[in-house]
């Protein structure tokens, strides 16, 4: 699926860093008045700098980090619970399923073609996750994020919900590639059947001799 708001993948590279040693480092070449929490909360001076942030995160120039802003949060909160993000998912998914059929109807009429879905944060939203755990702004804890999945009850993003049938729907093959390590196979999988997803192909966990370790 294609790339969703870069909000959202941020919080996606956080969740991956449960599925291997971290590489993430704190930012370091933000000035400390632009890194503190400036005491603006929701103000419109942390929504410039939050925004100027994520386009540095985009472009490659913040460096290595391993925390979104503290001042960040609400600004992450407010589009993770807004219309915004919703809206941002459906037009993702809308582009992704007319690929998908653009694709289908080039084609050769040969072996059918599959479809690479991830799951965190594409299939399922850790929302309720980051929700108590400053939306990103602490420093990732593996420990309860392992937690979290092993609870099963990450819902699914509605629009990737629809696009995953639909493009079922056209015959594509659905594969699952995820971070997340195999000893959370059976977590990650009765997460995915309650949250409506059905019948994919292969789902590829991070083996426990991965070289990130």
């Amino acid at each position: 699926m294609r790339r969703l708001q870069l909000l959202a993948v941020l919080l996606a590279l956080l969740a991956a860093a449960a599925a291997a040693e971290p590489v993430l480092r704190a930012v370091t070449d933000v000035p400390s008045s632009a890194s503190s929490d400036g005491g603006g909360g929701g103000s419109d001076s942390d929504a410039l700098f939050c925004d100027s942030w994520m386009l540095s995160v985009e472009t490659g120039n913040a460096g290595p980090w391993s925390a979104i802003p503290a001042r960040c949060g609400d600004f992450v909160r407010a589009y993770m619970e807004g219309e915004r993000y919703a809206s941002d998912s459906a037009v993702a998914a809308a582009d992704s399923l007319a690929f998908a059929a653009q694709a289908l109807a080039s084609g050769d009429g040969g072996a059918r073609p599959a479809w690479v879905f991830d799951v965190d944060e594409t299939l399922l939203s850790n929302a309720p996750y980051y929700a108590v755990n400053g939306w990103g702004s602490q420093e990732f804890n593996e420990t309860s994020f392992d937690e979290w999945v092993a609870v099963a009850q990450a819902p699914a993003l509605p629009s990737s919900l629809k696009l995953y049938n639909e493009l079922q729907g056209l015959g594509i093959h659905i594969i699952l590639l995820t971070g997340r390590s195999e000893f959370q196979r059976n977590a990650t999988q009765v997460n995915l059947f309650f949250a409506g997803y059905r019948s994919w192909e292969k789902l590829i966990l991070r083996a426990s001799t991965s070289f990130f370790h």
